[in-house]
């Protein structure tokens, strides 16, 4: 498989889009678009819906769709991810301008939206090539990041058209409902952590603050970084969006922002290690106090936005592995999910267990 700039591969067997189609819907359905052939390439790190990178000329986008077979409810939502895209875009800059939305089918298969395509640098788990990685380099990437997070949830979602997703009441228990609930739709192995985690977090459930847009897929991989790494311009995988708890966004983020002393399964099980690992990156506490200092929230309940962000990691991969073990998706990636959604789910039971409150405060 030949790779390309930038984390963009060709297309993988068997989630290729069919080109005349689309070439037509395109030219019918974006002004001023030049001839000729379209090319379509497929950005190759995302674990779940599917993005492309389309082009005719010099003119670029991006196409988003959902992952291939049966979807869990509500899922993988792509008018709504248009529509969140439409509202934000105008009031927070890394949200890519969404160009059109299409619930035909008979196009890719599914409903899909184009969007504007940005430029930049992604890092994942590696600096680009001949970049050599830093101290100082991975301060201020981690710095970026929280300042991000933070400018996200200063937005007054009341002034945009998000103010119809907010249902703040109860955020955090329909969360934790909702994902157990999903994790037994998808369910494949027993693992005995689990009705353990859900009635700990039950019992352990803290009071919300004030509500924010919350990204809730916040991590290094989406997001877009200026080739001298001075800011993010881009955010991007914008699907589970929505009104809500911001320290719910912030213990997300910190499922995915793994440490050099994690263990090795947490810091593999999504292939080889993020660069986070490297000298120089903010650990969890660091980011989170960070975060603290920036936003003026209270952050003594972190670990119980650590536990459930690691449980809902857990029922994300568990979700995949699922379609995976059904032949939905052949990818070679998924394979040993079954082993990591374990881990997963005992990492979440250690965290709830270990209860430090004291590790965040400022």
């Amino acid at each position: 498989m030949a790779k390309h700039e930038n984390g963009v591969i060709q297309v993988r067997s068997g989630e290729e889009l069919d080109r005349a189609k689309l070439s037509e819907f395109l030219h019918t359905h974006i002004d001023g678009l030049q001839e000729g052939e379209l090319e379509i390439q497929q950005f190759g790190a995302g674990h779940s819906n599917l993005t492309y990178a389309l082009s005719i000329g010099n003119w670029e986008a991006v196409l988003r769709r959902p992952p291939l077979g049966p979807l869990a409810p509500k899922a993988h939502d792509m008018e709504r991810e248009f529509r969140i895209l439409s509202s934000l875009h105008e009031v927070f800059p890394a949200a890519p301008k969404p160009f059109v939305f299409s619930d035909d089918e008979a196009i890719v298969g599914s409903p899909f939206f184009i969007m504007e395509r940005r430029h930049g640098q992604v890092i994942d788990t590696e600096f680009p090539e001949g970049m050599e990685p830093s101290e100082e380099l991975g301060k201020k990437i981690s710095e970026l990041m929280v300042d991000m997070l933070v400018e996200l949830h200063a937005i007054d979602y009341t002034k945009t058209s998000l103010a119809e997703l907010a249902k703040p009441d109860g955020f955090m228990e329909r969360q934790v409902s909702g994902w157990t609930q999903r994790y037994e739709r998808s369910k494949t192995d027993d693992i005995p952590e689990v009705e353990a985690l859900a009635e700990w977090m039950q019992a352990h459930m803290p009071l919300s603050p004030a509500p924010t847009v919350i990204h809730y897929d916040f991590k290094l991989n989406n997001a877009l970084f200026s080739d001298d790494f001075t800011k993010i311009t881009g955010l991007f995988d914008w699907e589970m969006t929505t009104v809500g708890d911001p320290l719910a966004d912030l213990g997300a983020a910190m499922g995915y922002w793994i440490e050099k002393d994690d263990p090795e399964l947490l810091k593999k099980g999504f292939g080889k290690a993020p660069v986070t690992v490297l000298p120089g990156f903010y650990t969890r506490q660091e980011f989170i106090r960070r975060y603290a200092e920036k936003s003026g929230r209270d952050v003594s309940a972190m670990h119980f936005y650590l536990t459930f962000a690691y449980f809902k990691l857990a029922v994300i991969c568990q979700q995949i592995y699922y379609r995976y073990r059904n032949g939905q998706t052949k990818d070679p990636r998924f394979a040993h999910f079954g082993e990591f959604v374990k881990s997963l789910m005992q990492h979440a039971m250690a965290t709830a267990q270990n209860n430090k409150r004291s590790d965040f405060d400022g």
